[in-house]
């Protein structure tokens, strides 16, 4: 009976350790399939960290749910560049900070359809297709903190008007020297969140304040921007003074003028809005206009004081100009030739 049993246990054991050695094949490689570029991969995330080698579209493993990629000179999001193969991923956020992205092509994030949170700060957005965020119906929060190139804030508006945001609750733009508001609208969104602090608003002109009273539900925040505190701020201090949708009121400050610099918007009283420097220039104008129009007066009343000196001195010229072209017709008559007179009558 031993004999017999020691055979058994034998072969038991190694097809345990042929299993064993099949699973971890399978781990490793599954292992090694989601850590490309010798990334760290721990718990469904991926990070990848100044790695030159790197090239898009970028491969890892279709349950990856968080992939970072940080120091990168991507330079350009084309089509699918986060979903090879052409599957669709389970990605949920994706981090893309400072890797000097210039270019978001049509559909460079197609094929993540449960992304929840995408952040490119920190870029240097030249281009952005209309089509940049088609496909991200589950977006929750876009962060585009100081990336934004004149040119790319002026395409920006076309890409958030996309009806695949629908659900964006957070869109970030601080930092990008805006001085509007870049979106057409806010209706095709559900923000609940918009920060547009460390910009270069001086005021928000009526239209986006009519955009904003339009939807109650968002939060704005506002603070460390120029704000020029005088009457072409009175709309705005109108919104902010009777609104509860500035999350970051007390940080709203005055730059301009001097005396106001540093003052909070809301506390200042109608009074301390004016344009003195407008007022100012308004009457310089009105000055040079009046002093234009005396100097008019005067040119016209010499002339009428000096209208028979002006009417006389006219008529010599006049009788110059005559005398000189019957000098003119006398030597014309003379050198003509009498042959070709008689020929031609």
């Amino acid at each position: 009976m031993e004999s017999s049993s020691t055979p058994r246990v034998g072969s038991l054991f190694q097809t345990l350790r042929f299993y064993f050695a099949v699973i971890c094949l399978c781990v490793l490689s599954a292992y090694s399939y989601a850590c490309p570029y010798s990334c760290v991969c721990q718990n469904k995330s991926v990070t990848c960290v100044n790695f030159t080698e790197i090239q898009l579209p970028f491969n890892v493993c279709e349950s990856t749910q968080n992939l970072s990629l940080k120091g990168h000179n991507l330079t350009i999001l084309t089509e699918r560049s986060f979903s090879a193969n052409r599957t669709d991923m389970d990605l949920r956020a994706l981090s893309l900070q400072h890797n000097n992205i210039q270019v978001i092509k049509s559909c460079a994030f197609c094929g993540l359809p449960r992304l929840r949170t995408l952040d490119l700060s920190n870029n240097y957005l030249i281009i952005v297709s209309s089509d940049a965020f088609y496909n991200l119906g589950e977006l929750r929060n876009l962060y585009l903190n100081s990336t934004l190139n004149v040119s790319g804030a002026e395409q920006l508006p076309s890409a958030l008007s996309t009806d695949s945001l629908r659900n964006l609750e957070r869109l970030d733009l601080a930092g990008n020297h805006l001085k509007t508001i870049p979106l057409f609208g806010f209706g095709n969104l559900n923000l609940s969140t918009l920060v547009l602090t460390n910009n270069s608003f001086e005021t928000l002109d009526n239209t986006n304040i009519t955009n904003l009273n339009n939807h109650k539900e968002i939060r704005v925040y506002l603070s460390t921007n120029p704000f020029e505190c005088d009457c072409i701020l009175q709309t705005f201090y109108d919104w902010l003074k009777n609104d509860i949708q500035c999350a970051d009121a007390s940080g709203v400050l005055c730059a301009q003028p001097d005396n106001l610099k540093g003052k909070i918007v809301g506390k200042l009283g109608k009074e301390q809005l004016v344009c003195a420097n407008k007022d100012l220039a308004a009457v310089s104008y009105v000055f040079l206009g009046i002093v234009l129009a005396l100097i008019g007066v005067v040119f016209l009343m010499v002339l009428y004081l000096n209208r028979r000196g002006i009417k006389r001195w006219l008529n010599n010229i006049r009788e110059a100009c005559r005398d000189q072209m019957e000098v003119y017709h006398y030597r014309y008559e003379q050198d003509s030739d009498p042959r070709l007179a008689n020929v031609a009558v």
